[in-house]
């Protein structure tokens, strides 16, 4: 928590006085490029260094996922557990595949959840990925950090994508019900008053029917898995309203899918996309922007 607390004193420090609001500057960029968890192929996902590093890169787009504690703060995770692959507890051992399922941040308070490391244990699957101490921040946390950075470096406003982590199956074990979710989660948001920058994301149509029920004015994401057989037309009628973003696997999408998205005045933005030839392809076929574990690509696009 020291580290946390002298992260935010040095950069609220360096902020200069300024009259601009943060909500009126718009950015020029029309391809929207957003870094996956921050940028996990190269800083540990989800942590407030993840996210200034990824703004450093000029992403347009901050991608996160957010779990709630069982005080009900709502914490970057993309797991409402503590994956082996990135965790270290409090004491100096690694967390096993055994035993992930059971450290449920659901049922602890974010006083426990911040003893836990998550940016020491190298990845075994990012070897780019930087190695330093780092904990799982709350959102209005990263919220503050960000808002600060970019303020003290002149960056533009940053957008915010956020996923909810739900799934019927575990509702009431490692997250509340779907309408108490989305309103600790947008509780957060309208406390930073960050509303018209911020997209909610979901796999699970209900938090995002919940959403649209609140709150219209909300941008709203339907992700796809690769595997999910239905059509676009299907997937829109089940969920019952049309999202602002269409958000599938990359190898979904073709030209047709292109087609119809734009027919429906609906974004087309796909995930998870980590080579440039790929990303540069998609670009051309007509997409409205990538997500990416390695935003440091974008650099490249022509």
């Amino acid at each position: 928590m020291q580290r946390l607390i002298l992260l935010f004193g040095v950069m609220f420090a360096a902020c200069k006085s300024t009259n601009q609001s943060m909500n009126t500057i718009q950015s020029t960029t029309k391809f929207d490029t957003q870094g996956h968890r921050g940028c996990r192929g190269l800083m540990p996902e989800n942590t407030i260094p993840a996210m200034l590093h990824a703004i450093d890169l000029g992403v347009t787009t901050l991608e996160t996922d957010a779990s709630i504690t069982k005080d009900k703060k709502v914490v970057l995770s993309h797991e409402p557990f503590f994956n082996h692959d990135i965790t270290t507890k409090p004491n100096g051992q690694l967390v096993t595949a055994t035993e992930e399922r059971s450290l449920n941040i659901y049922q602890m308070n974010y006083a426990e959840v911040q003893k836990y490391d998550v940016g020491l244990k190298p990845h075994p699957r990012f070897n780019l990925q930087q190695k330093i101490a780092a904990v799982k921040p709350l959102l209005v946390d990263m919220i503050d950090a960000v808002e600060a950075y970019c303020i003290s470096n002149h960056k533009a406003p940053i957008q915010y994508n956020i996923e909810t982590k739900t799934q019927a199956a575990t509702d009431n074990i490692y997250h509340p019900s779907p309408e108490e979710f989305v309103d600790l989660l947008l509780d957060a948001v309208y406390s930073k008053k960050i509303e018209k920058r911020v997209t909610i994301q979901s796999f699970d149509i209900r938090t995002l029917q919940y959403v649209h029920q609140k709150d219209k004015y909300i941008k709203t994401a339907l992700l796809v898995e690769d595997y999910d057989k239905k059509t676009f037309t299907e997937q829109i009628t089940l969920l019952g309203f049309t999202p602002t973003i269409y958000s599938p696997h990359y190898t979904l999408v073709n030209a047709e899918l292109i087609k119809v998205c734009k027919k429906n005045k609906v974004h087309i933005l796909p995930w998870t996309v980590n080579d440039l030839p790929t990303i540069q392809k998609l670009k051309d076929m007509g997409v409205d922007g990538v997500i990416s574990d390695y935003p440091n690509l974008f650099a490249g696009l022509k």
